[in-house]
C-alpha cells in the first residue's frame, strides 16, 4: 500500500472518531470554549491581578458598556497618560505594579529597574548552543526552547516557594527581550542570508528602547519609536486571567510543574493565530483594502469593500474583518484607543498618515457594515480591538513581521508570571480539572484475527 493511500484511509478514521453529535451540546449543557450561552465567560477562578470589562448585567440581560482594562485596580488609561504626561517609559512600573500589587516611589522603582536591566544578559554558551547553533523559522518556537534550556542554568528550578518564584520570574521578565531578540538575529542570518548582529543589551536603556537597539541597533530608531514599543508592552503586559495563554499558565502552573515548562506552555498557546497573531492578519487585510480601493477618502467605496470581504467575495474569503470583534470589549478596546492616540503621531514621522487615515475609516465604518451585514436581528455590539493598529505601529517603526507575536509574549510574560505567583500561592492549590463528558457507545474487544 502506498504511503498515500494509507495515510488518506488513516486520516479518514480519524476524522469520524473526532465526530461528536453537535445536538449532545446543548443536551449536556456544554459551555463550548468556557462561554455561557449569552458569550460570557465561565466563572473558573478569582485574580487580584486584573480585570477586564465590557459589559455589564442587568435583569440577566447582557448591556454593552465602554471598555476599561484595570491592572491592580487602576485604569490602564491612567496608568498610560501618568507615565507619558512625565515623559517617561512605563513597563518596569507596570510589571512592579502587577507584581506587588502597588505603584513603586522614585526609589523603588529605580532599584526595580536597575535589578531587571541586570538580569538581561545571557551566557555566551547559552547564546551559542540554544539559539545560534539549532536553527530555527519561528521566533515564539525558539523562545519556548530557550525558556526550556534556561531550566539547566537554574540551581533550584524546580523549588515553588514564594521567594523562589519572585527570582525565577524577574529572570524571565528580564531576559525575554534579549532571547526574542538575539531569536530574530538568528532567523534571518540563516534564512534571509542577512548579517548577523549580536548586540549586548545597555543597562542604562529602558526595556523598550533596549529592545530596539538589539533588534534595529544604536541610532536607528527615534524616541516616539521606543515610546510606542513601551506603550504597546504596558497595554500587552496583562489582560486578566481567562485569556487563553495565561489561564494555560494557571492550568500548567496548578500541577506545580517549574516556571520554565508553564512558561513554554503559554508561549504555545500565544503562537495560535486565533490569539497571538491577530495582528498579521489585520496586515494581510488592510494591505488587500490598499490595493483594491482606489480612493482612500471615499466611505462608500471603502463601505462596499468592507461588504464584500463580509460576503466572502474579497479579502482571503473567510468572511472576516480582522481586527474587529473581541471575547469581553463590546463598544471599546481601551487599549486600541490608547494605541490609537500615539500611532497618528507615529505615522505622521513615518510619512504614512494617509494610511493611517484608511485604517481610522475602516475602524469608523465597520461596526456599520457589520450590523447591515446581520441584519435587523442582529444585537451584536462590535468594536475594534488592539490588534487593530498594533501591526501597522509595528510596521511605522520598522519592527519585521517575525516579531509582532513575540513582543506580544515580551510584554505578557509579565501577567503571566504573575498569575503563576497567585495560583501557587494564595489560590485554592488544587489542580486545574474540568470535566469532560463521555458520550461515545459501549463496545467490545475484537481478536485480532476477527477484525475486518
Amino acid at each position: 500500500m502506498e504511503d498515500r493511500d494509507f495515510f488518506s484511509k488513516l486520516e479518514n478514521s480519524v476524522r469520524e472518531a473526532c465526530q461528536i453529535d453537535n445536538d449532545l451540546f446543548e443536551r449536556f449543557d456544554v459551555k463550548r470554549g468556557l462561554r455561557n450561552n449569552d458569550r460570557t465567560g465561565v466563572l473558573v477562578g478569582l485574580t487580584n491581578i486584573g480585570d477586564v470589562v465590557g459589559y455589564a448585567k442587568e435583569n440577566d440581560r447582557i448591556v454593552a458598556v465602554p471598555g476599561r482594562l484595570l491592572y491592580r485596580g487602576i485604569d490602564i488609561a491612567d496608568i498610560t497618560h501618568g507615565f507619558q504626561g512625565e515623559q517617561r517609559h512605563g513597563f518596569d512600573e507596570t510589571v512592579y505594579l502587577l507584581l506587588t500589587g502597588k505603584l513603586p516611589s522614585p526609589a523603588e522603582l529605580e532599584d526595580f529597574s536597575a535589578h531587571l536591566a541586570s538580569l538581561r544578559p545571557l551566557p555566551d554558551f547559552f547564546v551559542k548552543d540554544m539559539i545560534l547553533s539549532m536553527k530555527g523559522k519561528d521566533v515564539l518556537n525558539i523562545l519556548a526552547r530557550s525558556v526550556l534550556g534556561l531550566y539547566t542554568l537554574d540551581d533550584n528550578p524546580d523549588d515553588v516557594s514564594l521567594d523562589n518564584m519572585i527570582r525565577q520570574s524577574l529572570n524571565l521578565i528580564a531576559k525575554f527581550p534579549s532571547i526574542i531578540a538575539y531569536s530574530y538575529q538568528a532567523l534571518r542570518h540563516a534564512y534571509q542570508g542577512k548579517t548577523l548582529s549580536i548586540r549586548h543589551p545597555k543597562p542604562e536603556l529602558t526595556t523598550a528602547t533596549n529592545f530596539l537597539h538589539l533588534i534595529k541597533g544604536e541610532g536607528s530608531y527615534t524616541n516616539l519609536q521606543a515610546d510606542l514599543i513601551d506603550l504597546a508592552l504596558v497595554l500587552h503586559a496583562e489582560h486578566g486571567g481567562g485569556n487563553n495563554s495565561t489561564f494555560t499558565m494557571r492550568v500548567t502552573s496548578s500541577t506545580e510543574t517549574d516556571i520554565y515548562s508553564a512558561t513554554t506552555s503559554a508561549i504555545g498557546s500565544l503562537k495560535g493565530p486565533l490569539h497571538g497573531g491577530a495582528n498579521l492578519k489585520v496586515m494581510d487585510m488592510m494591505e488587500d483594502i490598499k490595493m483594491n480601493v482606489r480612493n482612500w477618502k471615499d466611505e462608500g467605496e471603502v463601505e462596499n469593500y468592507l461588504l464584500r470581504i463580509l460576503n466572502r467575495e474579497a479579502g482571503d474569503r473567510s468572511g472576516k474583518i480582522y481586527g474587529v470583534g473581541h471575547a469581553v470589549y463590546t463598544i471599546s478596546d481601551p487599549r486600541a484607543i490608547l494605541l490609537k492616540e500615539k500611532a497618528r503621531e507615529l505615522a505622521a514621522e513615518a510619512g504614512r498618515s494617509d494610511e493611517f487615515e484608511l485604517y481610522s475609516l475602516v475602524e469608523k465604518l465597520t461596526p456599520e457594515v457589520f450590523s447591515r451585514f446581520k441584519g435587523e436581528q442582529s444585537t451584536k455590539v462590535v468594536c475594534i480591538n488592539v490588534d487593530f493598529y498594533s501591526g501597522f505601529v509595528y510596521s511605522c517603526i520598522g519592527i519585521p513581521k517575525e516579531l509582532y507575536t513575540p513582543i506580544f509574549a515580551l510584554a505578557r510574560v509579565a501577567g503571566w508570571c504573575t498569575h503563576r505567583l497567585e495560583e501557587l500561592t494564595f489560590s485554592a492549590k488544587r489542580i486545574i480539572r474540568p470535566a469532560f463528558k463521555n458520550v461515545s457507545p459501549s463496545g467490545n474487544y475484537i481478536p485480532i484475527h476477527e477484525r475486518k
